[in-house]
């Protein structure tokens, strides 16, 4: 008996310290035992065991969500939904452009790797399209294993209208606890973050050494500057303009809720829970999140379309192809569209390469081998990116809210 009262203070004192706390002491953990502790590999069981059960709830969250909130009717996707999908397609397309901008005030080139072996890239922009519409209709059971995410929302709106009109009172109620039920999962495997991001840091540590940055470090100084600028610049100008108010103490929180774990966990599918637990804290409507964060996981892509612009210039950098100002504006669009379906092609962003390289007539054979830089820097470059992607879905979904509120004179949070 006194064993259990222990476990219960030891527990009671683990919830009362703030999940954001307990995630730093992790990561500062983490980074010692990396260091001083290389071989225990034992550790990194900890970050897996955390990303893949995110991973394996996700799917199944999206679609209870969206399910039973059209199906209890509750469901309203107005003018919030279409300024947060205009959102994501501008900021994308303003963060290839700052990227482009980057690569011609600091022109990088890149020492070309062996070929590797990689998955083959799409042939054109059409095949990316196609991919995205083949997923939206891919079968319901296979697009949750395969965490389709597309496919995920089609089927959830067309069940949740369906059970609207034909289900009962007692089968949509059924259908609302076991969302709330789910949800709940969710919060529980949150809580344990700060264990899951020990695991990844000791990983990234004891695995990877500082050779990445000492060999494409100017390279990745453009990268990840790019993606800050863009998180911290231009996004926070965009909320600004739109609330007329202070746009950092929401910015900050989305990265410090988001960010943060997205850096670590390098999915944005592993991170629509933690992104929907903020949009819940954050007060916002959960039938308009529900929708949105998924959505956002799929075409939200300013981190990817900085990646594919800023490699596809270096490569043309490193062969002496000379790029004028149209091209590059046509690699801006290119870049955009190609970051919009990354998630419907295996391997994300860094597959896009090659379709931006044809712009410049750059043969697929040296395209794949810009792809395989990508995969050695892919350590710190997809984190970067993934943390960009992510916590904005949830800022710009917190932004279409806020605005709405603000059209109907509604009072914003006071803090965030």
């Amino acid at each position: 008996m006194e064993g259990t009262n222990i476990f219960k203070r030891i527990i009671s004192a683990y919830n009362s310290v703030s999940l954001i706390l307990r995630i730093c002491a992790g990561i500062v953990i983490g980074a010692i035992l990396g260091i001083l502790l290389p071989g225990a590999g034992w550790l990194a069981v900890l970050g897996n065991l955390f990303v893949g059960a995110l991973k394996a709830i996700a799917p199944v969250l999206v679609f209870s969500l969206v399910s039973s909130s059209i199906a209890k009717g509750a469901a309203r996707l107005d003018r919030r939904f279409g300024m947060v999908i205009l959102l994501y397609l501008i900021t994308t397309l303003l963060a290839s452009l700052i990227a482009v901008t980057a690569s011609f005030v600091f022109p990088q080139t890149i020492t070309l790797v062996q070929q590797v072996e990689i998955e083959s890239a799409p042939a054109g922009i059409g095949q990316v399209l196609n991919n995205l519409l083949v997923n939206a209709v891919s079968n319901p059971i296979d697009s949750l294993v395969r965490a389709n995410y597309i496919g995920i929302l089609t089927w959830a709106l067309i069940f949740g209208f369906s059970m609207k009109k034909f289900g009962s009172e007692t089968s949509k109620t059924m259908f609302t606890e076991i969302a709330q039920g789910i949800s709940q999962i969710v919060r529980w495997i949150i809580n344990l973050a700060p264990f899951g991001i020990l695991g990844l840091v000791f990983e990234t540590v004891s695995t990877n050494g500082l050779g990445i940055f000492t060999n494409y470090g100017k390279l990745l100084l453009v990268l990840v500057g790019s993606m800050l600028f863009m998180n911290l610049i231009v996004s926070p100008a965009i909320v600004a303009i739109l609330l007329k108010r202070n746009p950092y103490p929401l910015v900050f929180r989305c990265i410090r809720e988001s960010g943060i774990t997205a850096f670590f966990t390098r999915s944005s599918a592993a991170n629509i829970p933690v992104n929907m637990e903020l949009c819940e804290k954050l007060g916002l409507d959960e039938d308009m999140y529900s929708v949105s964060i998924p959505l956002g996981a799929t075409i939200n892509m300013d981190g990817a379309a900085i990646t594919i612009a800023v490699m596809t210039l270096a490569a043309a950098n490193t062969l002496g192809i000379s790029v004028d100002i149209p091209t590059a504006l046509i690699l801006c669009v290119l870049a955009t569209l190609g970051a919009c379906g990354a998630s419907g092609v295996a391997g994300g962003s860094l597959l896009l390469i090659p379709l931006a390289c044809s712009l410049f007539g750059i043969s697929n054979d040296i395209a794949m081998q810009v792809v395989g830089v990508g995969f050695i820097i892919g350590v710190v470059q997809d984190s970067m990116e993934t943390a960009l992607n992510s916590s904005s879905d949830v800022l710009f979904t917190a932004t279409a809210e806020y605005y709405s509120w603000k059209k109907a004179g509604k009072p914003l949070p006071e803090k965030f």
